[in-house]
């Protein structure tokens, strides 16, 4: 049986496949500024999909956006939730949160998404690692575990992240 492809678009063209894993990325209207407890709720809602709508892989809330690593579950045995679906259960209900607990009105979040199909595992383990080192390249954390907003499924051994590597060519310099 061959894969069913899909194809919408909005501004930007979405393409989905069966059994595809995505890096989505999305931000805040205008960069607004989301406070730890707007990142802590949009963390929890990012989270709440796992297992229901998709398989998180990894995520991230950033201050002005949100990156996440997943793979769609099956909503009917044939069908997968569509991205369009999935990213409306996490914005919508995420901005409805936001909104009540700022007590601010309006949009909160870009109408797009940018998305994208892993088609190797290098590409998986590279977006992966992009997800895990983001709070580091931006100053917000020293090590993958120190920023609260980050998520990544748990593996067995750990590739050395990129900052592990420059830390380790740091002391061996000394």
């Amino acid at each position: 049986m061959k894969p069913h492809r899909r194809y919408y678009r909005r501004n930007l063209p979405h393409i989905e496949r069966d059994d595809a894993s995505y890096f989505v990325n999305f931000s805040t209207r205008g960069g607004f500024f989301l406070p730890e407890e707007a990142r802590t709720l949009i963390y929890d809602h990012c989270l709440f999909e796992d297992g229901g709508t998709l398989h998180m892989h990894a995520s991230v809330v950033m201050p002005d956006h949100v990156h996440l690593l997943f793979t769609p579950l099956k909503k009917t045995e044939t069908e997968p939730y569509s991205l369009a679906q999935i990213m409306q259960r996490i914005k919508g209900t995420s901005s409805h949160s936001v909104n009540e607990l700022l007590g601010r009105r309006g949009v909160l979040w870009e109408p797009e998404s940018f998305d994208r199909i892993m088609r190797t595992a290098a590409d998986f383990e590279f977006r992966k690692l992009y997800i895990i080192e983001n709070p580091i390249a931006a100053g917000l954390a020293e090590g993958p575990d120190d920023y609260p907003w980050a998520w990544r499924e748990s593996t067995q051994a750990r590739a050395p992240a990129l900052h592990d590597l420059h830390k380790s060519s740091c002391r061996n310099r000394r």
